[in-house]
Formats: C-alpha cells, sequence, structure tokens
C-alpha cells in the first residue's frame, strides 16, 4: 500500500521539522542568532491517466487525468535575517548593528568569515577580537593606556590617552552584505562563511549607503519569536501523530485483507 510508504515520509518530514524548532530555542538568547525555517515540497506523483491525454479517437481528452501522490520531503532549511532586538549592555566593546551588514572576522586559516555577534573584546596585543579570539578585519590595535573608548554610528573608534585633550581615532570598524544572505553557510559559533549561493560580499563603512549604523553598549539579540516557535512545535507534533495514524490505518487494512478466507 502506497499509504504506508507516504506516512512513513510524513514522519520523517516532522521529525526534521521538530529538530529544526527545536534549535531556535535552544538559541533564543543567543547573540545574532537569525531563526531557521524548514520548508517542504511533495515529492513525485504517479501518473495513472496524464491530464491532457486522449480518451477517444474523436479527439476528447481526459481534463484532469489520476495522479497519486507519494508523500513529502524536505526541501530546504533556511535562515530568516531578519533583525533582532537591541539589548542595552553598557559594555564599551559591545557593539550591535542596526540594519543590514555583518562584521568581518579573521580566520586562523586566513579565512574571511561573518557574523552579527558584536561582543568584541581585546587580546594582549590590544587589538579588537570576538570572544574566540579571532581578529577583527580590518585590525584594529586599542593602545593600552586608553582611558576611554567611543564607537560612533559610522564604525570610528576614538580613544581618550592621558595628557590629550582631543580623542584619537584608531581604527574604522567595516561591515559585509551579501546580496543573498540565506545563502551563508554557518560554522558555528555564531559565524558565517561566504558560498556560491550567497555572491561575493560587498563591504563599506556602517551608516552609509544599505549598512546598518553602529550601536555601542548594546548587542542584537536572537530574532527567535518563543511564542511562534511553541506553536510550530505542536503543530509538528499534531502533524506527526496523524501521520503515525495513517501507518496504523494502513496496517489495519492490510491485517483485514490477510485474514480473507
Amino acid at each position: 500500500m502506497r499509504s504506508l510508504d507516504i506516512g512513513a515520509t510524513g514522519m520523517l518530514a516532522q521529525q526534521l521539522n521538530v529538530d529544526v524548532i527545536s534549535n531556535n530555542i535552544a538559541n533564543m538568547t543567543t547573540t545574532g542568532y537569525k531563526q531557521q525555517r524548514a520548508a517542504f515540497q511533495d515529492l513525485v506523483y504517479q501518473n495513472i491517466d496524464r491530464p491532457g491525454t486522449s480518451s477517444t479517437d474523436s479527439g476528447t481528452t481526459i481534463p484532469t487525468g489520476l495522479q497519486l501522490g507519494l508523500g513529502v520531503r524536505t526541501g530546504a532549511v533556511y535562515r530568516q535575517h531578519s533583525q533582532g532586538a537591541i539589548q542595552i549592555t553598557d559594555n564599551n566593546l559591545d557593539v550591535a548593528i542596526s540594519g543590514e551588514g555583518y562584521f568581518q572576522v579573521q580566520m586562523p586559516s586566513g579565512e574571511t568569515s561573518y557574523t552579527r555577534d558584536g561582543t568584541f573584546q581585546m587580546n594582549e596585543n590590544g587589538e579588537l577580537v570576538t570572544i574566540q579570539g579571532f581578529i577583527i578585519n580590518p585590525g584594529i590595535t586599542i593602545p593600552a593606556d586608553a582611558l576611554n573608548i567611543d564607537i560612533n554610528l559610522d564604525g570610528e573608534i576614538f580613544v581618550k590617552l592621558p595628557n590629550q585633550i582631543a580623542s584619537s581615532n584608531v581604527g574604522q570598524i567595516q561591515l559585509a552584505s551579501f546580496v543573498n544572505p540565506a545563502g551563508l553557510e554557518a560554522i558555528g559559533d555564531n559565524l558565517f562563511i561566504e558560498t556560491t549561493a550567497s555572491g561575493s560580499p560587498t563591504t563599506g563603512n556602517p551608516n552609509q549607503n544599505e549598512f546598518g549604523a553602529l550601536r555601542q553598549g548594546a548587542l542584537e539579540q536572537s530574532n527567535v519569536n518563543i511564542v511562534e516557535e511553541i506553536t510550530k512545535l505542536i503543530s509538528a507534533q499534531r502533524s506527526y501523530e496523524m501521520n503515525s495514524n495513517v501507518i496504523s490505518t494502513s496496517d489495519e487494512m492490510l491485517q483485514t485483507v490477510s485474514q480473507l478466507r
């Protein structure tokens, strides 16, 4: 019976759906996390009577035909790159992006990765780094005797040094944007890397052109809506149960047939 296989595909699809939802819920407090969503597609159809084929020699055609679907499969799991809420932290090295763009991070391999997580710190050389110790690109060094650090909306970093009246500009944070940010590949640690699907990055200064402004002393929170995720989780659970009922019903029908004498 086709219904056995169809019900099994539905259960597998909803199992993956629950996996995606559970990952969203687990990362509801992860800085800069972007919600994921599973998209499903129907499987191939078995054409018993193809629509539009001739039904008689006089040229009449079958208007709708007879097609039987064979189930469902997961077509994609994509990210929704909407803006997360901005939370004030009052930490001078915390930076949130209000709008489009990604911070650029220099990986130990020399490759550039991208992130929305602006939880920055300084390493032993005074360089601005991520919490994993990866250097922000382009590199920015904060003097060891800096009394105060100010980051404006345009990404310029000013420090107040001893015995100086005016603040000194020590660097410029640049952002990168992509034609298709959903095509970025997540590698963990709140980092993404470029792929063919994402396209090549366009770089520029914050608060200019399509790039968002920077907010010092703040972090972008996850864009996961917990109420929406719980609702989807309940829906996925019910769908899983209904597909299991399809298999149980098919099994009962087969049992009835096998007992015929």
